[in-house]
């Protein structure tokens, strides 16, 4: 199944995917919030729309983050060999954490607003893990049983913020816009292979990005009994998993970042495509 919400920014509504035809169910669903993933509604969902009846939505129709605001975005940083070459950053021992605030997230393709004073923002394609069942403790071979989908993630960084202001990540990871998602939520069922997926990102038609989920140093199941070891996961909340070589911050001879005018592209396979228009910040 593939889960959408649709509408005005702050008044989406739920719907899904059939057949490449996009549906209403806000008659059905209140919202894909902690709620709905921690029970039996997606199931009950199903069974619903067996039924028929559902009113189409236009795909003129603007597509919000395809869940409510989660409770946590945990991050996992140089997770891909190529990209912690590029940065020139050893490989991990461990997964590194860090957060993302959640009100970064905004639609697939709603505008990437530049933050006020930012110099080197920079655009991360990821392959992003909802949580469907509460995890504390668990195992790698009981991840699976607790994971509710998977969503394309643009994990945008301002990179003076993150890398030369002192402190952790999360300052150059958390500003507004900064966390688009989707266009759908993916159950695991749409998914062959997790771990054998393309994922790539264009900037101005340029592709930048050309990677796969097969090159992840630590797995989407390693990664979900890890941070399980730590915190508990709730239903809903967003585990990214990292991005693969291709960053501006990687670029040779010499970084470069986005600017007003661009225009970034990028997607997951089996997980749709979104893009972004970068803007000026403006008062």
């Amino acid at each position: 199944m593939k889960l959408i919400r649709f509408g005005t920014a702050g008044q989406e509504k739920p719907g899904v995917i059939i057949n490449d035809v996009w549906y209403d169910v806000s008659h059905l669903v209140s919202d894909y919030n902690e709620s709905f993933f921690a029970g039996d509604a997606l199931e009950t969902l199903k069974e619903e729309i067996s039924k028929g009846g559902l009113e189409e939505v236009s795909k003129d129709t603007r597509l919000g983050p395809p869940l409510a605001r989660p409770g946590k975005l945990i991050c996992v940083g140089l997770n891909y060999k190529d990209h912690a070459y590029e940065t020139g950053a050893p490989l991990p021992a461990e997964p590194i954490l860090f957060f993302k605030a959640t009100s970064a997230i905004v639609g697939p393709n709603d505008d990437l607003i530049l933050p006020k004073n930012s110099t080197k923002t920079d655009w991360e394609v990821e392959l992003a893990i909802v949580i469907g069942k509460k995890a504390s403790y668990v195992s790698e071979e009981q991840a699976p049983e607790h994971i509710a989908g998977y969503v394309l993630h643009n994990d945008y960084s301002e990179r003076a913020f993150q890398l030369e202001r002192g402190g952790q990540w999360v300052k150059g990871k958390s500003c507004d816009t900064f966390a688009p998602l989707g266009p759908f939520i993916a159950t695991p069922d749409e998914i062959e292979d997790i771990h054998n997926l393309n994922l790539w990102l264009t900037v101005n038609g340029k592709k930048v990005q050309d990677g796969s989920t097969a090159n992840l140093i630590f797995n989407v199941y390693f990664i979900v009994s890890y941070i399980s070891q730590f915190m508990t996961l709730l239903p809903g909340d967003v585990i990214t998993t990292g991005t693969p070589a291709g960053v501006g911050l990687g670029m040779k001879p010499e970084p470069w970042y986005l600017k007003e005018g661009d225009v970034v592209a990028l997607g997951i396979e089996g997980l749709g495509t979104s893009k972004q228009h970068v803007k000026a910040y403006k008062q």
